[in-house]
């Protein structure tokens, strides 16, 4: 028995230390993916929860032959897309521009690290995702069309895309004059 295996055995028993092991396991990572896909934290927080109960809902139905890892990171982000959904469309959808603004009205030359920040909650969701997922999260592209459901050739195509997109913007933005977008792994 592996050790999700092992480890979801003893929640479905009901025991309590379990439970927590589990979501510290993947809290973190949970969080990440929620944070930079809605953008807010009150939001990525409410929806981190949510992922969590409903992975104890359905924890009889996850096949023990299958890493938990992808299969909770489908469940986060089905519920950012459904949180992304239900947002009103005169919300602010990114709250990292007010961040861009205070940096380029403070006169400081602006942190690459802030602008690519920026640029990547720009993206599309299914491109954003993907990236996040495969840069910021370490799934292989195989892991990532199952989260997303999709094929394969599909997120090679949207990470293909979204590196090309933020390269294009860092370079609009001047943040590196003609940046390529060398960014490995696919």
């Amino acid at each position: 028995m592996t050790d999700d295996a092992a480890l979801v055995q003893r929640c479905l028993n009901g025991e309590e230390h379990a439970a927590r092991e589990l979501v510290e396991r993947f809290q973190a990572m949970v969080f990440a993916v929620c944070y930079r896909m809605l953008g807010q934290r009150e939001d990525a927080e409410d929806v981190a929860q949510d992922v969590f109960l409903r992975a104890f809902r359905s924890l009889k139905g996850w096949d023990p032959e299958r890493p938990l890892k992808p299969w909770i990171l489908t469940i986060a982000a089905n519920r950012c897309r459904t949180a992304l959904q239900q947002r009103p469309r005169n919300s602010l959808r990114n709250p990292q521009h007010l961040n861009q603004i205070v940096v380029e009205n403070s006169g400081e030359s602006p942190d690459l690290a802030e602008e690519l920040k920026a640029v990547i909650g720009e993206l599309r969701d299914d491109y954003r995702l993907c990236f996040v997922l495969f840069y910021q999260e370490d799934l292989s592209c195989a892991e990532i069309a199952s989260v997303m459901k999709c094929p394969e050739g599909t997120v090679k195509t949207w990470l293909h895309r979204a590196r090309r997109e933020l390269a294009d913007r860092l370079r609009r933005r001047g943040v590196v004059p003609h940046v390529e977008y060398q960014l490995h792994g696919v």
